[in-house]
Order: C-alpha cells, then sequence, then structure tokens
C-alpha cells in the first residue's frame, strides 16, 4: 500500500540548495519574525515541491506585520511535503540542548492533512543526530495562533542545524515570531555496567507502567509530556530502588504529577487513588484514548493516529468505551502492582482530578552511547509492540521475555553501534518482515557486483557481473574474509525480522558480501568441485549486475510474451498491449517489488467482474495488551474491468523476496484465480509500515495494520502459495538457466484460454 510519511527528512536535505540560509551566529535566526518583507523570505528557503508554494503575508501576522505562510493543494504523492526552512551552522551550538519555538496557525482541509515545526542536527558522513517533527502532536484542522516548540540535543560533532515548518496535504500554515534558545550543556554519557537482578525487576515493573499510562491514561499532562525524556529519567530514577516497598514511592513520585488517580502499591493492587465518582454539572465528559494504529513520531499521516476521544457523561457507556469506574488492574514486577483509570471524567477546565504535571526533567544526553537512553529505548519501543503490534496471535514470540533480555544487552552495550544489534534482535522477534532497524553509526555498506541467493540450501552466486573475475554463477560461497559463509548466514539470520523463512534467506544471503571495506576476500567451490579464493572490488556507488532476465516486456516463445512486473513501465506496459491481446500465453513475472505498476489499472485488464484487493485492517485500540481486538476497514482497492481484456492463458512467477505492494498484487491473483502461480511462497508480510524515531538517531519500521486475505483467512507468516512450486538447482544456475520462468513457460503453454 502507498504511504504518506511524516518523518526524518532525508529527502528534504538538500544541503547545497540550502546553502545560501546557512547562519553561524549561535540561537539567532535570520529575520525570524520575516518583519524584512516582501518579497524575499530572507534567511529562509522553502525546499521546491510540486504542489506547494510558499510567500509572505501581511493578513494576520502574529506579531509586526508580516507572517511567512505554506500553502499546499493536496493530492501529491506519498512523502511529498512543503518545507519552509532555516539552516545554521551547527558550530557555536554544539554539546548545547537547543529549544526551537514559533507561532503557528493553520487552515487544513479535513483528513489526513497536517503541519508541525520540526528540527534536525546533521552529523558528518550522514550519521543521524536529533530529529523531531511534532509527529506524535501534529497540527490539524483550522488553529488560531498558538507557540509551539521542539527541544532537542547538538551532538559534539554536528554540523548543522535545520529547522522550520512542515506542511503535508491540503491547507495552509503560517509561521510567525520564530526563535532557537540554548537551554543548557549536555551531560556526558553514562558507561555501560550490568544490571543486577533487583534493577532489572524494577526497569520492568517501571517500563510496564510506562505504557499503560503514556498510551492508555488519558489525563491532561499525561497527553502533554515528553515521554522520550520521562522514560530517560525514569531509568535513572528507579534502577537502583532496593526492595519493592522503595520501588512503589519512586514510582508513585514519578507517576503521579501525571496520573493522580493512580494507585501504585507493594503487593497486590488497592484501590484507585481517587475514585471514579462522575461530578456534577451539564459540560462532563468521559475521556479516552483511541488508537487507530498508533500515531508515532515519523508515524504514517492520516492513517495511523492517537487522539483522546470523548463523550457527553450519561447512560451506559458504548462498550466500545473503557469505564472510568473499572480501572485496568496489573501486577508490574518486582513485587509492585498497579490500578491504572484508562477512562477519566473532565469538565470545561480539563480532567478529573487535575494533574499538577510532570516536573522539569535534566537534560538528557540523547546518544545510544549513554547507558540510560538505550535503557529507555528499550522501554518505549517494546511497549509500542506489546500494544499495537497486531500479530501477536499469529507469531511465535514470548514477547514478555524480550523485555528483561533486551535491557540486560542495552545496559551493557559498549555503545550507538552495539546498541544497534540489540533493537534488531528485540524487533526480529516480532517476526515481522518489514521490521528494521536503521542507524548512521553502521556508514555506508559497500557490496560487489555478484548475487547470491540460497539455492538448495546453500549460499549460491546466481549472477556476477561482467567484471567479476573468478566467481561465476553456480559456485557455492564458502568463506567470506576467512569466516564461514553458513555461519555468518545464520548471524544475520538472528537479527532479520521475517514472517517467513523465504525472505529470511533472502535478506540475509543478500547481505552476506556487504560490508565496509573496499574489497572483500571470498572462497568459493565451481561446480566441478575446485575451490578458489578471490578478491572481490566493493564499488560506489554500487553496479547493476543482470540476473539474466528477459527484457521487461518480450516475447520469449512464439506467441508467448513476458512482462517483468518488477521492472516494466507504464508506457512500456501500454505500448505493449496489442502484443499482448494476440498473445497465445502470458508470463508475468513478480519476482521483486513493483514500485512502477498502477496496479488498478493493470487488473483492468485482467479481469471481467469487479473486484477488490485483500483485506486491510488498521487495529482500533482502546485497551491495553490487546484484549478484544477491533479492527477499522482501509482503503481497499476497487478494481474494475477495463476495455482491453487480455485473455490469453496466464502464469505468474513469484518467490520468498515478494512482499508488501508485491504480495497485494499477487494475493488478487490467488483469491480471483487470475492465473497459474509458478514457483515459491512470497514472503508473508503485508500492510502499512509504522516508522518509529527514538532518542539517538535509531529509526524503526514495522507493520502498523492486520492484512487477511480476501475470504478472511491468515496472510501473515503464510504468504502467496503456489499453485506449481518450483525452485531454481545449482546446476539449472551454473548452465546459465531460469528455471522458474522455464516451468511458466511449459505450464503456460498447456493451460486453456480464459
Amino acid at each position: 500500500m502507498p504511504i504518506l510519511r511524516f518523518s526524518r527528512i532525508a529527502a528534504l536535505s538538500l544541503a547545497g540548495a540550502m546553502a545560501a540560509a546557512a547562519d553561524s551566529a549561535a540561537q539567532a535566526l535570520v529575520n525570524p519574525g520575516f518583519e524584512q518583507g516582501a518579497p524575499a523570505l530572507a534567511g529562509w528557503t522553502f525546499v521546491p515541491a510540486e504542489r506547494y508554494a510558499a510567500t509572505l503575508d501581511s493578513a494576520d501576522a502574529h506579531g509586526g506585520r508580516w507572517s511567512a505562510r505554506v500553502a499546499g493543494q493536496g493530492g501529491g504523492g506519498p512523502g511529498e511535503l512543503g518545507s519552509l526552512l532555516q539552516r545554521l551552522d551547527a558550530a557555536p551550538l554544539r554539546g548545547k540542548r537547543v529549544r526551537f519555538q514559533a507561532w503557528v496557525r493553520t487552515e487544513l482541509a479535513p483528513g489526513a492533512n497536517r503541519a508541525g515545526l520540526w528540527m534536525r542536527v546533521d552529523r558528518p558522513n550522514g550519521v543521524p543526530g536529533f530529529f523531531g517533527s511534532m509527529g506524535e502532536r501534529p497540527i490539524v484542522g483550522r488553529t488560531g495562533w498558538r507557540r509551539y516548540e521542539i527541544a532537542g540535543n547538538v551532538a559534539a560533532d554536528a554540523q548543522a542545524v535545520e529547522l522550520g515548518l512542515l506542511l503535508a496535504g491540503e491547507g495552509q500554515a503560517w509561521l510567525d515570531e520564530a526563535s532557537l534558545e540554548v537551554l543548557g550543556d549536555v551531560p556526558p554519557p553514562e558507561e555501560a555496567r550490568p544490571l543486577s537482578p533487583r534493577g532489572e525487576e524494577n526497569l520492568v515493573a517501571f517500563g510496564r507502567l510506562l505504557g499503560y499510562v503514556r498510551y492508555f491514561h488519558p489525563s491532561d499532562a499525561s497527553a502533554a509530556t515528553d515521554w522520550n525524556a520521562f522514560a530517560w529519567a525514569g531509568v535513572r530514577a528507579v534502577e537502583r530502588a532496593p526492595d519493592a516497598a522503595r520501588l512503589a514511592a519512586v514510582l508513585d513520585s514519578l507517576f503521579r504529577p501525571l496520573a493522580p488517580s493512580i494507585s501504585i502499591r507493594a503487593g497486590e493492587p488497592g484501590a484507585a487513588a481517587a475514585a471514579a465518582t462522575p461530578p456534577a454539572g451539564d459540560s462532563v465528559r468521559v475521556v479516552w484514548w483511541r488508537h487507530y494504529g498508533v500515531g508515532l513520531s515519523g508515524g504514517t499521516q492520516g492513517l495511523y493516529r492517537s487522539a483522546r476521544a470523548s463523550i457527553p457523561m450519561g447512560g451506559a457507556l458504548p462498550d466500545s468505551v473503557p469505564n472510568p469506574a473499572e480501572p485496568l488492574r496489573v501486577r508490574l514486577g518486582g513485587g509492585v502492582s498497579a490500578v491504572i483509570p484508562t477512562a477519566l471524567y473532565a469538565d470545561a477546565g480539563g480532567t478529573l482530578p487535575r494533574a499538577a504535571g510532570s516536573p522539569a526533567i535534566p537534560i538528557a544526553p540523547g546518544t545510544g552511547d549513554d547507558r540510560a537512553t538505550r535503557l529507555a529505548n528499550v522501554l518505549v519501543a517494546w511497549n509500542v509492540f506489546q500494544h499495537f503490534y497486531p500479530y501477536f496471535d499469529v507469531v511465535d514470540a514470548d514477547w514478555p521475555a524480550e523485555l528483561p533480555r533486551a535491557l540486560r544487552s542495552a545496559a551493557t552495550d559498549a555503545g550507538e553501534c552495539a546498541f544497534l544489534t540489540t533493537l534488531r534482535r528485540l524487533v526480529a522477534a516480532l517476526d515481522d518482515g518489514h521490521g528494521h532497524v536503521a542507524h548512521g553509526c553502521e556508514g555506508q555498506r559497500r557490496t560487489p557486483a555478484v548475487v547470491v541467493e540460497a539455492v538448495e540450501g546453500r549460499p549460491t552466486v546466481v549472477a556476477a557481473g561482467a567484471e567479476v573475475q573468478g566467481v561465476r554463477p553456480g559456485d557455492v560461497v564458502l568463506r567470506v574474509d576467512g569466516h564461514s559463509a553458513d555461519s555468518l548466514v545464520a548471524a544475520r539470520g538472528e537479527l532479520i525480522s521475517a514472517a517467513t523463512a523465504g525472505w529470511r534467506a533472502y535478506r540475509a544471503h543478500a547481505q552476506l558480501l556487504t560490508g565496509h571495506e573496499p574489497e572483500v576476500r571470498v572462497t568459493v567451490q565451481h561446480v566441478d568441485g575446485d575451490t578458489a579464493t578471490v578478491v572481490l572490488p566493493r564499488p560506489v556507488p554500487p553496479r547493476p549486475v543482470d540476473e539474466g532476465k528477459p527484457e521487461p516486456v518480450a516475447e520469449v516463445r512464439p506467441g508467448i510474451w513476458y512482462v517483468d512486473l518488477d521492472r516494466v513501465t507504464p508506457a512500456q506496459f501500454q505500448a505493449a498491449l496489442p502484443s499482448l491481446e494476440r498473445a497465445s500465453g502470458l508470463v508475468f513475472d513478480m519476482r521483486g517489488y513493483p514500485d512502477g505498476l498502477n496496479a488498478i489499472q493493470f487488473f483492468a485488464h485482467l479481469i471481467r467482474e469487479p473486484g477488490a484487493s485483500a483485506q486491510w485492517q488498521i487495529p482500533v485500540v482502546t485497551r491495553p495488551d490487546n484484549p478484544g481486538q477491533r479492527y477499522h476497514a482501509s482503503g481497499r482497492w476497487e478494481l474494475r474491468p477495463g476495455a482491453r481484456y487480455l485473455a490469453a492463458p496466464r502464469v505468474f512467477i513469484t518467490d520468498g523476496r515478494a512482499i508488501s505492494y508485491a504480495e497485494s498484487v499477487m494475493g488478487i491473483v490467488e483469491a480471483y484465480r487470475l492465473g497459474e502461480i509458478v514457483g515459491e511462497p512470497t514472503a508473508g508480510t503485508n500492510g502499512n509500515v509504522n516508522p518509529m524515531e527514538l532518542p539517538g538517531g535509531y529509526s524503526l519500521r514495522w507493520t502498523g495494520m492486520r492484512v487477511l486475505k480476501h475470504d478472511g483467512s491468515r496472510h501473515h507468516g503464510v504468504g502467496i502459495l503456489p499453485t506449481v512450486p518450483a525452485r531454481r538447482t545449482r546446476a539449472g544456475v551454473a548452465a546459465g538457466r531460469d528455471e522458474l520462468l522455464e516451468k511458466a513457460i511449459e505450464v503456460v503453454t498447456r493451460a486453456p484460454a480464459r
């Protein structure tokens, strides 16, 4: 499914285009109130976007005469944003925590349209620094002038700070009276050390309570909390509690300012701290959290969102609404329990009882080199998956056990790159083919012009660039830089999140020869049994490798036409339609990802009756720990027959690398029996990803929705199964044969016309 991201602005970096906007003065923005006047937005840069424009506006400034206006027409492609920004030299700000503030007002159309401030710190070699974009608290609808802020740390090696206003979708947003303030020095990171058994119990209890209050306790103070900073401060506060009584006291001191009605105690759950008695008055409402998936910083706009909902008090509450009189009662671990209301009463002044709000939190290092930041990141990520991952009912994961395991690893990780491995191992436990963790500390990974796949259970060269010497298709890779290739594949597989063995094998073998060095030493065994050790260059940029497929559209046998859905362009497909209409057989290759394919237009040529895509369902979460999950149907493709029907027999080729959008395509083929399916099961992972950013520059992605097959049966971990199973052989690869294509031609030749 297509997605629109409101996330790390890597695509908007355009450092060269913005160099003229750089300003080296600490704290001093150029033209912060836009009072230098028309016609230019002096000191600011508007990143060009087809459907967006930025201008000065004197109609309703917040201060002075002028403000800046960003306008969007809507209807743009995935990821298209309007961005007005200023770029600063980071040198005077290094090692500081800074706060970007500005006044914003909006007139946005209903739906997925939103705006927000953003700030990013750029470090050398693409290593990510701080990034914030108000992803969890976007500005939506029509608002008057309000002041917003983003605070973050400027790394000691930072090169630039970029900040400004983002608009995604249809409408207008105004920016005025911007400022950048230094809040203080960033403290040095805490060094690694092991967790004690008691410390581990304390962190598990704190982490579970963190998730319950953050996502399900709807107080005004909780909704306004900076939870990443709170998690870091909480880790430092609770770890050394010597026993359950002290742990309960520390937890109470942390959470009561946000949630005065919760009760935390050593032993079994008691009564709520504040009785849920409805107050008098006509304006009283019941408030609760309602999550569509979950809205995260960097999340998919409009599709996944979190907001507090309310209804007037009176009468019986619907089953979908938590009851203020029926709080959550949980044992948190470490000998501590809690009673947590998941709905509150509210009057015109806000939620009841009134909360004081979180006290000031010290500046955190905000880097994966800091032990407390790593521990807090584990707690934040684990809770997102605990409450919102839609596939725990079908994957074999002991998710509660993953929390202490990841905490122990994070506590002793040697730095930000070692912690990347900890996060990858955590996400791998989800068995989610979309699951992925990235961090710039890895730098640029290089790969030789060689393609390795699993063939007959061994890492086998299936294609090599013409410039590669000493390695040829059919060779089995025995060793890589002196290490056993089989062992390396197994080790990489442990860190790959995959719903099927086919996707894990594809990813692990694709990574086998990658690395940071300009060369890799490889030992291979040729088909004749001889072995050879060769040194392969890893060029930058990587060179494309011809895998021996036909052209994207080709007549592979008299009357038999081949279309590679991974490579064909819309223009090529349209130009080939007359030939495809006259064909005696059609082979469609779906071993890849069909970026350029318009599936709705494609299937118009293959169906005689209307149809639809698989069932895409967004979890609607109002209670923790996934009890009685409800789902919201999301945007199925509606398929209509077109004027030019392709009546020839059809065969589709696929394998374990076909994932997500490719499976949406193949699911339609399977459901409506549009042709035989030759090859291997697909990756068994579909649905829009929900990106998440963690302090220290860690980017996570995972599947945020449930996808079921047309008949309501399971897709995740199953995928699209071939009707004619076929696999490559080592002998076939060595001979330069595409055995799956050969099988497809054999099948389509004897298939009846449709």
